[in-house]
């Protein structure tokens, strides 16, 4: 009984923090340059290992940015939230858009509890930002689940928070990377509701590893562009420039010895 009022008050924890946000977790994935990198490799990374037309499990969906994503992609949708109000800023995003054709129905869920789908019910599941981060003693046994409700074949997209990447984002701010666990569970620098799970890439082997899928690729989420502001918004005004230092970054964060990098760690994993 102990356990289940502890997961209950930190998923209570979690969803008040996310129901702060809002409309905001919207402007925030594009509100500078250094953002709008890290959100355009998180596009290119789903587009690389959700297949067109799947059925997907969105989880963490928040208010649609790659919900929209998977919609150009053919996909049907099921947008999953651990926060209601996320959940209602996802729909007034989407509701008359042509994204919206592609959402089957929105749910509220706790990433650790998948036991409502059915075995193999999904091609696919999308858990970008903040939820196997959020569940810090929990990790595996949610990853394990999204699996299961994977046809074999299928495939876990994911992102988590990245220690090494936190630590040296908010530099000179943080001594050591222990100290970058006071920042928030995301690109936000808000202390996080509850214990927020940071990764190093050996981390992530492990993770997938033991809760028994198969590692395909991973990435960083940011590299050269968590450097001088300045210099990046210089590079953003010059369309040339700035794609060819997008393809360059996007290279440079799939490198094995980048993947620290970044503010997040993605991954992939088959069943």
């Amino acid at each position: 009984m102990r356990g289940r009022t502890r997961h209950g008050a930190a998923v209570g924890a979690v969803r008040r923090h996310f129901d702060r946000l809002g409309d905001r977790e919207w402007a925030r994935q594009d509100s500078d340059a250094t953002s709008r990198v890290s959100l355009e490799v998180h596009r290119r990374f789903l587009r690389r290992f959700v297949p067109r037309g799947a059925h997907v499990l969105e989880v963490g969906a928040g208010p649609g940015r790659f919900t929209t994503e998977l919609a150009a992609q053919g996909c049907r949708v099921v947008a999953t939230d651990a926060s209601p109000a996320h959940l209602s800023a996802h729909g007034r995003r989407l509701r008359g858009t042509p994204a919206e054709r592609g959402v089957l129905r929105r749910e509220l869920l706790d990433v650790r509890d998948t036991s409502r789908y059915r075995d193999g019910e999904f091609d696919a599941v999308l858990a970008y930002g903040a939820p196997l981060s959020s569940t810090p003693v929990a990790s595996c046994d949610a990853l394990r689940g999204l699996l299961r409700i994977l046809v074999p074949g299928g495939v876990v997209v994911a992102s988590v928070v990245s220690l090494l990447g936190t630590w040296r984002h908010h530099l000179p701010d943080t001594g050591d990377p222990a100290d970058a666990t006071a920042a928030g569970c995301g690109d936000t620098d808000a202390p996080p509701p509850v214990p927020c799970r940071k990764f190093r890439w050996g981390d992530v082997v492990a993770l997938v590893t033991e809760a028994g899928g198969t590692l395909l690729d991973g990435s960083a989420s940011n590299w050269a562009s968590l450097g001088d502001r300045d210099t990046l918004a210089r590079l953003e005004s010059d369309r040339e420039r700035w794609r060819r230092f997008l393809e360059h970054e996007i290279a440079a964060c799939a490198e094995p010895g980048t993947r620290d990098g970044g503010t997040h760690i993605l991954f992939a994993v088959r069943r």
